[in-house]
Formats: C-alpha cells, structure tokens, sequence
C-alpha cells in the first residue's frame, strides 16, 4: 500500500500530500536559504506527479531567488514552503517541501549537510553526517 504523507503552513490555509516515500532530507546552509528560512533549510521532495494542493494553493507566492530557482511561501503566514528549479532540466520535474511543515510521524532523518562552506558563524554542525562544502 502506497503511504500518503500530508503537510501545512502555520495558518493552515496551504495544505498539501504527497503520495509515496518521502527522500530523507538535507540540511542546507547556503547563504540564500539561511536568509529566506531564518536559520538552514531542511527539506525533502518528490516528483510533482506525486505532490497534490489540498487547499490554498492560491495563497502561494513564488519569488524568483536566482536565475533558475524560486521559492515558494504563504501569502498569509509567510511560511516558507517550497523550493523549485524550473531552470535546470534535470530537476524541473521536482518540488522540494520543508521537512518541517509535515504531519508527525515523518520517518525522517536528516542525511547531510550542503553549502556548509556558506554556513552561518553563530552556529556549529555538531552531528556525524557527511558534509559538502557546496552541493
């Protein structure tokens, strides 16, 4: 049986599934992400055949982050929601969700660290899993 995970925004008004497993996550420490999420983005994704808005995908705003990124969030609690790469040919298909706006139980553990070359100076990486100084 396929299992079928479901997340939200603070406010609830952006809810969403998604059927099958969910990617266990990575912790990304870039500066763009730590400026946008307000600390490092940890996030899972799935193809876009497998992501479905419950409710409120009007109320999602896309800001353009760079020339092949953007980055999606509610327009009524800010949460940062979703990142995609409509500019890169392999990974046009995907959305990327923050880990953290799912339901409990996830299943989900956290697999590495990227950018951590661009990590911020006011914390440490203290666990055990691999890092990337980029992607």
């Amino acid at each position: 049986m396929t299992e079928t995970h479901y997340g939200h925004c603070l406010c609830g008004k952006v809810t969403f599934s998604i059927i099958g497993d969910l990617v266990q996550p990575i912790a990304c420490h870039c500066t763009q992400c730590r400026q946008w999420s307000g600390h490092y983005w940890v996030s899972t994704y799935c193809d876009r055949d497998q992501f479905t808005f419950k409710t409120g995908e009007d109320h999602v705003k896309w800001y353009n982050s760079s020339d092949f990124a953007r980055r999606g969030f509610c327009d009524s609690c800010g949460s940062s929601l979703f990142y995609e790469t409509p500019g890169i040919e392999k990974w046009k298909h995907l959305i990327s969700i923050s880990a953290s706006c799912f339901d409990n139980p996830t299943g989900l553990k956290l697999r590495e660290h990227i950018f951590c070359a661009d990590k911020g100076d006011y914390y440490d990486i203290t666990d055990d899993l691999p890092q990337k100084a980029q992607h």
